[in-house]
């Protein structure tokens, strides 16, 4: 989920993160009940375009009455975008927002100066057997941006755009790409992608964008003579003509990518800043617990638990 276990991961900076990583294998990582796979930041590669978190979020299938419950924790200096393949659970913020998001749809929360999020089963849900797989990812913000008051935008699965044909559904999430534009609203140039591919499809990578990656959901893909599997996460070179091809089984994939950046940034627990001034101010907000005052609220509706900050 957006909620980030790891106090301090290892991001590159300065010479290291300007390699390119042309392959990266997601860490496993435990969230309480389920496991995700994390993409980015990944120790030879802080971001690609402005994408600085990805994780994969199941497959998993809960029984009646279970499901997730990640209480609410804060965000700076980024957009978190949820996307479902599989099942739904409900966003309550700070801003009094209220929202279920279901598969082919999107929330997008953007944190700017500070916001306070919980994403969790919903009670309705919990009523019978559910399932849950679907890719959770953060989006630093430009500079201009990290201060700005922080926001909440669904697009619903019908307004976002469906690129169909000769073997292949795409549907683009955020960004612009081949010919395309979805309706959020966003900080810089980027797009992201959720595409369905049959066995032996091709599909092109978008040739306006600076950095591009694939990550492989299902199925598996040929590039370039090479075959990559799920799980795996490809960073191609700025400028490089490539298509990918769908093996015998299909593919469904992430397409991801955008101008890259002015600067690496700085992560600590679930804050992302370009500065570690920004980071420490925002720490120590969460910490004092002024919910009433300070820089953070609480969800309302789901107000009388949170998690606490990382020693």
């Amino acid at each position: 989920m957006s909620w980030n276990p790891a106090i301090d991961p290892h991001c590159p900076t300065g010479a290291e993160a300007d390699a390119i990583e042309t392959l990266i294998i997601p860490r496993a990582r435990d969230l309480g009940g389920f496991e995700v796979r994390r993409a980015l930041p990944a120790p030879k590669r802080q971001m690609v375009g402005p994408f600085i978190f990805f994780d994969q979020m199941g497959p998993v299938e809960f029984l009646t009455a279970q499901g997730i419950d990640v209480r609410p924790h804060p965000h700076i200096g980024l957009g978190t975008v949820t996307y479902l393949f599989k099942g739904e659970f409900q966003h309550r913020d700070s801003l009094g927002t209220n929202q279920m998001i279901y598969p082919g749809a999107v929330n997008w929360m953007v944190a700017g100066h500070g916001v306070t999020h919980s994403e969790r089963t919903s009670a309705a849900t919990r009523a019978k057997p559910s399932s849950l797989f679907g890719i959770q990812t953060w989006v630093a913000l430009p500079e201009s941006a990290e201060d700005a008051p922080a926001s909440f935008e669904h697009q619903p699965k019908d307004a976002l755009p469906v690129l169909e044909g000769e073997g292949k559904t795409v549907r683009l999430i955020l960004g612009d790409a081949w010919g395309e534009r979805a309706p959020v609203q966003t900080f810089t140039e980027m797009f992201y992608a959720d595409a369905a591919l049959e066995p032996g499809a091709a599909i092109p990578l978008p040739d306006n964008h600076e950095d591009r990656g694939v990550y492989v959901v299902e199925g598996s893909i040929t590039v370039a003579g090479q075959t990559f599997e799920p799980g795996q996460m490809m960073v191609f070179r700025p400028g490089d003509a490539l298509g990918l091809t769908a093996g015998a089984r299909g593919a469904r994939l992430m397409l991801l990518g955008g101008a890259t950046l002015g600067g690496p940034r700085h992560i600590w627990w679930n804050f992302v800043a370009s500065s570690r001034d920004r980071i420490d101010a925002a720490k120590e907000a969460w910490k004092a617990g002024d919910w009433a005052h300070g820089r953070f609220r609480l969800p309302p509706g789901d107000d009388a638990e949170f998690i606490p900050a990382p020693d």
